[in-house]
């Protein structure tokens, strides 16, 4: 599963906002703007919002996430965003919108205004179902269900296809090479556009400069070319970095070509390749290439879930594919690329599986599956002989010479004992500091030393000055030295207000005789 975390731009999110989150994608030139989807499919944006591409209506920051009413309930299927950047998405429906900067129609809605609030892009596209965008820097292009390709926008290399170098204000479909022919994946670089066909072939079009097309030279083409060398090869998914390729064949193979300054085409040198080039990759079947116009990054998931990176890697030049410990090629764009955006629209997988540790929790004080139950102050915690008998030595003993199903228990309150039960199930404390004394007492006398330990640094957390000799008495009581010398030391540094709380007028006297004892020694009571 995605941790969305691993992007800076959601750190500040709570953790109960980003379990909700089920689709997310997080884009802009320094990697500091963020789109996702909940669960309930409401659509939110955060970030800087440069060129209003967060869609919220205005051009205003906001680190805190602002609902885009627009799209919510859509179900959305493909996002891709530009340099500007603009963002374009394509709906369950087959509807396109977009937003953002527009200084090249790259929104598709025929003017170069800024577009501030999602907007349907309709011009030629009304009668048709979209099913997946891609986005280079300036232009874009959307791949209908019956295989054609529409492209807009920028188009100053012939990324658009078109046959000139004219700006393409609204969506004109591609056809050239590509009439008749059916086109099953579409992807973009910063100024160039790839297209993979049923029949396994690769076209490309636009900027060759790198030789970023495949086509054997460094020729720009304003129309699609078919990429000869990959003759009889089956071409299944096809990934754009900012100036190169790569290309996954049926077989699991991986060819790349372009640009290679950074290392990005895997081969072990910086050479660019005007040709496909196989990736050796000892041999391991490759289920996933990725890219992304705005980094020289490239990524590789295996067979066997290995997930491999090359090229720019947090300023390092990496020339061939590197083993990871990551399980999604997306993990590599968060913690390696510059910016760290996402290459793609990311859909987070949920499922109902529970780990082990899980599955106990849940089960703690269940009555339906409980063979023992604890009676507390009159109340019942229910709970299952065989794990108390495993996590501690108490009731190791206890339960082997015990065959009851109800246990009273007199010498501990019912929520200190409740607390320990239920740590012994999530191997964590929630008690506020002056219950965890209780705890604190029960853990000496269970001798259970993780838990005592537990208590002791929930105390810590929780001291004031109303509460520290309460605390400081307890930590005498139970021999919790650490304890005690923290408490200590805050009563020092709070002195005045300490001595004036009821707490110490009520101290016992010993304990006080040796507070003040110690107190001086340390200077507390010096002018």
């Amino acid at each position: 599963m995605l941790d969305v975390g691993k992007w800076p731009v959601f750190a500040l999110l709570p953790p109960e906002e980003l379990r909700l989150i089920r689709q997310a994608c997080v884009y802009g030139s320094a990697g500091n703007e963020a789109f996702y989807v909940t669960v309930n499919d409401e659509v939110f944006a955060l970030g800087t919002n440069c060129s209003g591409c967060l869609g919220t209506g205005d051009i205003q920051n906001t680190i805190e996430p602002r609902r885009i009413d627009a799209l919510c309930g859509k179900k959305i299927v493909s996002l891709s965003y530009g340099t500007g950047p603009h963002v374009v998405l394509a709906t369950a429906d087959g509807e396109v919108y977009a937003w953002g900067h527009n200084g090249y129609s790259q929104l598709g809605n025929g003017t170069t205004n800024q577009g501030l609030t999602p907007a349907q892009v309709s011009t030629n596209l009304l009668s048709k179902k979209i099913t997946e965008v891609a986005c280079g820097s300036h232009h874009t292009i959307a791949l209908t269900s019956d295989g054609e390709v529409y492209a807009w926008g920028y188009n100053n290399s012939g990324q658009v296809g078109s046959g000139s170098t004219a700006n393409q204000p609204t969506p004109r479909r591609v056809s050239s090479c590509l009439q008749n022919k059916i086109v099953v994946n579409i992807a973009c670089g910063q100024l160039c556009s790839m297209a993979v066909l049923d029949s396994g072939e690769a076209y490309g079009w636009g900027y060759n400069c790198n030789g970023q097309l495949g086509v054997g030279n460094n020729g720009n083409q304003q129309t699609p070319c078919r990429i000869a060398a990959l003759q009889g090869i089956n071409i299944v998914q096809i990934a754009c970095g900012y100036a190169h390729t790569l290309a996954l064949t049926d077989e699991g193979l991986v060819y790349a070509w372009g640009a290679s300054s950074y290392g990005q085409l895997g081969t072990g040198n910086k050479s660019n390749q005007s040709s496909p080039v196989l990736l050796n990759l000892d041999k391991e079947r490759v289920i996933e290439v990725a890219a992304c116009h705005s980094t020289h990054t490239s990524a590789a998931k295996t067979q066997s879930g290995q997930v491999l990176m090359w090229g720019q890697c947090r300023g390092q030049a990496i020339v061939s594919p590197h083993l990871t410990h990551f399980t999604c090629t997306d993990d590599v764009f968060a913690c390696f690329a510059t910016p760290a955006i996402m290459w793609r629209l990311f859909t987070v997988e949920r499922d109902d599986y529970l780990t082990v540790a899980q599955s106990l929790k849940k089960e703690f004080d269940s009555p339906e599956t409980s063979d023992l139950k604890f009676l507390v102050d009159g109340k019942s915690i229910h709970v299952h002989k065989a794990l108390l008998k495993i996590r501690c030595e108490h009731f190791r003993t206890l339960l082997n010479e015990n065959e009851e199903e109800s246990i009273e228990i007199q010498q501990f309150s019912y929520l200190v004992y409740r607390a320990f039960l239920e740590y012994l199930y999530t191997d964590s404390v929630s008690l506020a500091p002056e219950d965890a004394i209780g705890l604190l007492d029960l853990a000496s006398y269970y001798r259970e030393t993780r838990l005592k330990r537990l208590c002791q640094e929930t105390i810590k957390r929780g001291i004031s000055e109303e509460n520290a000799i309460t605390l400081l008495s307890a930590a005498v009581k139970y021999e919790a030295r650490d304890l005690e010398e923290f408490c200590f030391k805050f009563c020092v540094n709070h002195m005045t207000a300490v001595t004036q709380t009821q707490a110490f007028s009520e101290m016992d006297h010993d304990l006080l005789k040796n507070f003040i004892s110690k107190a001086s020694r340390y200077g507390a009571f010096k002018n």
